[in-house]
């Protein structure tokens, strides 16, 4: 099999676990390496706008379930709460818009194919309350909470849906609209 089929057998298998095992845990080894595929990721003129905070312990998981009401959230044993920092953003000089989410966005994606290589799930959770993840982890003002990905590993039984997406004529142009 060749690189590309690899990537495209992993990009198929990632998908937004939303069941994990509550009796096992990522260790640290796996969770560095999720982390590692995030700082190696590549953002623009290479500033690098972002933290990630990592909360494993139950008073910290406790303050990330609060921030969002979905029940799914509870069997996470790890959140990673992805921080963007818009001083640190490059802005277009065209126009000043900040690619803070979007180079954010860049290293998380990276941190959920990394966690599909290792035999993780994570997920993207970005519908939660951003001020009570500022207030329950004292983050200063200078800083965002853009996205929180839970990780762990998935439940017995978890399997990848069936992707739907648009088909390629759809969402494909060359040369013009």
């Amino acid at each position: 099999m060749n690189r590309y089929e690899e990537l495209m057998n992993l990009m198929r298998a990632r998908y937004s676990c939303r069941n994990y095992d509550t009796t096992r845990r990522p260790s640290r080894e796996e969770i560095d390496k999720v982390l590692e595929a995030a700082r190696i990721a590549p953002s623009a003129c290479n500033r690098q706008p972002w933290i990630f905070l990592v909360v494993e312990n139950e008073e910290g998981r406790e303050a990330v379930i609060r921030s969002y009401e979905r029940q799914w959230i509870r069997t996470a044993p790890v959140f990673i709460i992805a921080l963007g920092d818009h001083s640190e953003a490059w802005h277009r000089g065209y126009d000043n818009k900040d690619h803070t989410d979007v180079d954010v966005s860049i290293a998380v994606e990276h941190m959920c194919m990394a966690a599909t290589a290792l035999g993780l799930g994570s997920c993207w959770v970005c519908n939660f309350d951003a001020e009570d993840i500022r207030r329950d982890f004292d983050i200063p003002a200078e800083l965002e909470p853009v996205a929180i990905l839970p990780l762990g590993y998935p439940a017995e039984g978890s399997t990848v849906p069936a992707k739907t997406r648009k088909d390629a004529d759809s969402v494909i142009r060359y040369g013009s609209l």
